[in-house]
């Protein structure tokens, strides 16, 4: 298993990630250039944006890396 994903054609290591959006970037601006992308925040302030699928391959990497199948904590079922 590698220890990098691909997003916004960089190959990133895993363990700079701290946190994945789970919504888009959404600011109202008219200038924006982010707005529907998601953030993903690394180490030392640095951010990064992801198209919805390489958010999603992100966090499926991410939760193969870590080797546990988790609960999604945002499912609340039926």
């Amino acid at each position: 298993m590698s220890v990098f994903c691909r997003i916004d054609d960089k190959y990133v290591p895993l363990y700079r990630i701290l946190w994945v959006s789970a919504v888009p970037h959404f600011c109202g601006s008219e200038d924006c250039q982010r707005e529907g992308q998601y953030e993903v925040r690394l180490e030392q302030d640095e951010t990064i944006w992801a198209t919805a699928d390489e958010q999603a391959a992100a966090l499926r990497t991410i939760e193969s890396w870590h080797g546990e199948e988790q609960d999604d904590p945002l499912d609340e079922g039926d």
